[in-house]
């Protein structure tokens, strides 16, 4: 990472200020894109929140949620907020493809601009880059960003409690991507006043009955468990979103069911999408599921969490999936 400094001298006098994050934002989006909304606000800046797509719906409680401005639904607003502001920050994503048609409107002329993030490979579009790897979330990471800026004072419940958000659900409740750093965070959060059990309640026991119905019908009906992989595979329809009414979100963690078996290393979930495949990768321990979807299915993300996509059948994705599972035999079966 690059010097503080510059950061600490850009948020020192108030701006026009536009946050980013990535398409389907996930807890870490949100948390990291909220917590420094609140940050910046209170130090008299003003700040807008853009998505590329709606937020998921057990994310609807937290405060500041209602201001995010989404690009699917209001796209001229976006330019308009783009075109005008002084300071822009990319959180939680390392190329503006991540960010879709919102992409398009980003042109940094004349701006500053910062990226927060901790995936691989960061692409060179901003003045000012923050990225590590080491990092559970992006929310861990600017947590140490403020603290590194001399803003650990500010850091109010509030803000904390954002920050909290993104490093629970990246990190699946302290399960995945822990460190001793990770654990001395989540306690300064909590001293700041975070209520940590009220916070894993309101995440990780929001499902409704349709998420339940849908969970038994992905566990009893469209799991595929190859042993000689140590592979879990979890499949969905077109047919299965129309019937089970699947919104944004409804998928989550669904992946994760999988790992929960102690011979599998790795946990695949393919779902069939209006014009594409998405592929889901989870793993174990030293298995990395990053290379996976780069090499194969145009995607990244982490060792153990990463995402791709395939422009062919769901069957047909689902078999070249399969049919690369030889070429990691080996590493799977001595992770």
């Amino acid at each position: 990472m690059e010097s503080l400094d510059a950061l600490k001298q850009l948020v020192a006098v108030p701006k026009d200020v536009v946050i980013t994050t990535h398409r389907n934002p996930d807890g870490d989006a949100i948390g990291s894109s909220l917590a420094l909304y609140h940050f910046l606000r209170k130090h008299g800046h003003t700040v807008h929140v853009l998505v590329p797509s709606e937020y998921p719906e057990f994310l609807a409680w937290m405060d500041g949620v209602d201001e995010i401005v989404v690009y699917d639904i209001d796209p001229e607003r976006c330019k308009e907020l783009i075109d005008r502001c002084d300071l822009f920050f990319a959180l939680d994503y390392n190329g503006l493809d991540r960010i879709d048609k919102l992409g398009q409107l980003v042109d940094l002329t004349g701006k500053d601009s910062v990226m927060i993030d901790h995936h691989l490979y960061p692409e060179d579009f901003v003045d000012h880059l923050f990225s590590d790897t080491s990092y559970s979330s992006t929310c861990e990471l600017l947590y140490d960003v403020l603290k590194g800026i001399g803003a650990h004072r500010d850091i109010d419940p509030l803000i904390a409690e954002c920050l909290f958000v993104g490093i629970l659900t990246d990190t699946g409740g302290f399960k995945y991507a822990t460190s001793p750093r990770l654990f001395r965070t989540a306690a300064d959060l909590v001293d700041l006043g975070v209520d940590d059990y009220q916070l894993q309640d309101r995440i990780f026991n929001s499902l409704s009955e349709k998420n339940l119905r849908l969970l038994g019908h992905c566990l009893a009906n469209r799991m595929e468990i190859l042993p000689e992989f140590r592979t879990g595979i979890i499949t969905l329809t077109k047919e299965d979103y129309e019937y089970f009414d699947i919104s944004r979100g409804d998928t989550e963690g669904i992946v994760n069911y999988l790992l929960k078996m102690p011979g599998i290393v790795m946990a695949a979930f393919i779902h069939e999408q209006p014009k594409i495949t998405k592929l889901s990768l989870r793993s174990k321990r030293e298995f990395s599921v990053q290379e996976i979807a780069r090499k194969y299915f145009r995607g990244g993300g982490h060792k153990n969490a990463s995402g791709g996509a395939s422009y062919t059948s769901l069957g047909s994705t689902v078999r070249k999936f399969k049919s690369i599972l030889p070429e990691f035999a080996d590493k799977l079966k001595n992770a």
